[in-house]
């Protein structure tokens, strides 16, 4: 392998919700598996330690805690010591506030690098969190720049320019996409978003979605990494089943933002004609 390269992995999990204990259990077992493929990252899936679909605000509220007394958040800061390896990924959060949020977090060693509070809520997530109103965070690793967003964020094509803006390399996105309707031959639509998006920004994006059906609800099992010509370099699984992929990725690549010797995804930008945007 090119020595530029750094092997990032992205996990798919069988999460229950209410079973947070298991959860953990399955992304430890994650953890270890993206470790031995010789992974620098690994993404874990959104609300991997409390799972999705809860009967109401009571559900999750129980199942949430605090960034200071996550047992989630404290494993994954001895996971990542022991094997080397950081770890982007999504649990339950009690702000300080008393409220409860879609979190997302990166470790690495011993630290807390970012937490990030989900901005845009789909569905009845709106009857469970409180939308962060925080940008995505763009944190330093030794192998690069790792921005965090969470699963419908990635529909905004303004947020994912906004991590790309902030110097991302790669953007860790931790997901539960539930399933729809794919008509034959095609692949996932929230798959086909995420190509666009990472071609349009020229960065890399690993995706971490999840399987097992849940109180009913069925899932893409849409776990892909993808390159900044839009891509995919390892995935996507579109299946329901548990699976650890992993792809060398240059992450250096992301910085080269030229389509031609003529062309920039970012310097060709006119923010000036973009007002109604942000209306």
């Amino acid at each position: 392998m090119n020595t530029s390269q750094t092997v990032v992995a992205v996990a798919q999990l069988a999460i229950a919700v209410a079973e947070p204990d298991a959860n953990r259990q399955a992304a430890a077992d994650a953890v270890a598996e993206a470790a031995a493929a010789g992974a620098r990252l690994v993404v874990l899936p959104e609300l991997c330690d409390s799972g999705y679909v809860f009967s109401g605000p009571e559900e999750a509220r129980a199942l949430a805690a605090p960034v200071a007394e996550s047992q989630t958040l404290r494993e994954w800061r001895a996971l990542s010591v022991q094997y080397g390896i950081a770890i982007a990924g999504g649990f339950c959060e009690l702000g300080d506030d008393g409220l409860v949020y879609n979190s997302a977090a990166v470790v690495a060693g011993d630290e807390i690098l970012a937490v990030y509070r989900k901005a845009h809520l789909w569905d009845a997530e709106k009857l469970v969190f409180t939308p962060g109103d925080g940008p995505p965070p763009v944190v330093g690793l030794p192998f690069g720049r790792v921005a965090l967003m969470i699963c419908y964020d990635l529909e905004f094509p303004e947020w994912v320019r906004l991590a790309a803006l902030g110097g991302a390399d790669l953007i860790a996105a931790p997901v539960n996409w539930p399933a729809m309707p794919v008509p034959a031959g095609e692949r996932p639509a929230d798959v086909v978003r995420v190509q666009a998006e990472a071609g349009m920004n020229r960065v890399f994006i690993a995706v971490a979605d999840r399987c097992r059906a849940e109180r009913g609800v069925s899932w893409v099992g849409g776990t892909v990494i993808i390159g900044p010509d839009g891509y995919p370099l390892a995935g996507p699984v579109t299946a329901d089943r548990q699976a650890v992929l992993a792809a060398p990725c240059d992450l250096a690549q992301a910085r080269d933002k030229a389509l031609s010797t003529r062309n920039d995804v970012l310097t060709d930008r006119r923010p000036a004609l973009y007002g109604p945007v942000t209306r």
